[in-house]
């Protein structure tokens, strides 16, 4: 899956959102990413639910597809 096809996935299940998808500093393989997504979506929420709102958008490719995922979210206005 690439980065493009996460962020597609991403920006098509939580509302609003924008997301950046690449590789992690120093990894070099196809299954580990790094994702920054901001949505206005996360308003109030804690990083604990921002994040599992990232893993429920992506389901069964986090199993499949996606090995790891380093997150950094946000709403907007931060």
């Amino acid at each position: 899956m690439t980065p493009e096809e996460v962020e597609e996935v991403i920006e098509s299940n939580i509302p609003d959102a924008t997301a950046e998808v690449g590789q992690p500093r120093g990894v070099d393989d196809d299954d580990h990413l790094a994702a920054t997504v901001v949505s206005p979506a996360f308003e109030g929420k804690s990083l604990v639910d921002q994040h599992d709102m990232v893993y429920e958008a992506l389901d069964d490719h986090m199993t499949t597809d996606i090995h790891a995922v380093e997150l950094t979210t946000r709403t907007p206005e931060e």
